[in-house]
């Protein structure tokens, strides 16, 4: 994948074309679901009185249903094969696609009831400079749907791979290229604490133990079965090691 400016950590223009599951309609579909279910509790049920801006919209699929729950939808994204083919697939009156930086947001201060920004930012140069540019467009109020993966995971997965992640960056290059998965590791992952920093002027309101805990009710029973052993053992590292977790949904409210 190509890289920009920002030396080694450039831009990655074109993920989509190596993500097996950017152009997934179920997958992303089952992902706009638990959105919807999510802020509906959070918005009080009014999300048709919302505008919403998907930081990251890739090829447009979560953008497209969402458009069908909120008032408007716009989708930005670096990578322009994928903007192309929402552009091209999605045709609704509420929704838009646009050619954007993460970075460098075109639109006025305060002028988004709600932002998502979902496995986004591993694959910014600068994570802190897009938080800026989010907590600058949210409404006073408005909250960020941020679900985000943890560097401290066992399997990294965008490449498939044990403890990549928490590798030096040189061995991990160099593990890729071993295995045939590339050339260049990119993608930087924060630990929780390092989470907690980048979202520091929001307020947090964690929903990740209330999705293991409810799977059904939010909609993610199909990867986690209320009850099962599995969600069983993820409720124990939530209750106990809550820093180990692979992932975390936070919803990020910007003070009124």
């Amino acid at each position: 994948m190509r890289t920009g400016r920002l030396g080694n950590r450039g831009y990655q223009y074109d993920f989509a074309t190596h993500s097996k599951d950017a152009y997934n309609i179920e997958a992303r579909e089952r992902k706009a679901q638990t959105i919807v279910a999510v802020l509906s509790e959070v918005m009080d049920g009014q999300l048709d009185m919302c505008d919403l801006l998907d930081v990251g919209a890739s090829t447009g699929i979560i953008d497209n249903y969402l458009s069908s729950i909120f008032s408007h939808v716009t989708g930005i994204d670096i990578d322009e094969a994928a903007i192309s083919y929402a552009e091209k697939t999605f045709d609704k009156d509420n929704l838009d696609f646009q050619i954007g930086d993460a970075m460098d947001l075109n639109f006025p201060d305060n002028c988004f009831d709600v932002v998502i920004c979902t496995h986004v930012y591993e694959h910014v140069p600068d994570a802190a400079v897009m938080f800026d540019q989010i907590y600058r467009v949210l409404k006073p109020g408005g909250v960020c749907y941020f679900s985000a993966g943890n560097r401290l995971m066992v399997n990294e997965p965008h490449y498939n791979l044990k403890f990549l992640s928490v590798m030096p960056k040189p061995l991990a290059h160099l593990y890729l290229r071993l295995l045939s998965r590339g050339n260049y590791y990119y993608e930087k992952h924060l630990t929780y604490w390092g989470l907690k920093t980048l979202t520091r002027k929001f307020e947090c309101k964690d929903y990740t133990i209330r999705l293991v805990q409810q799977p059904d009710k939010y909609l993610i029973d199909y990867m986690l079965a209320k009850n099962s052993l599995k969600a069983k053992l993820a409720m124990i590292v939530l209750r106990y090691s809550y820093w180990l977790f692979p992932g975390y949904i936070w919803l990020l409210k910007k003070p009124l």
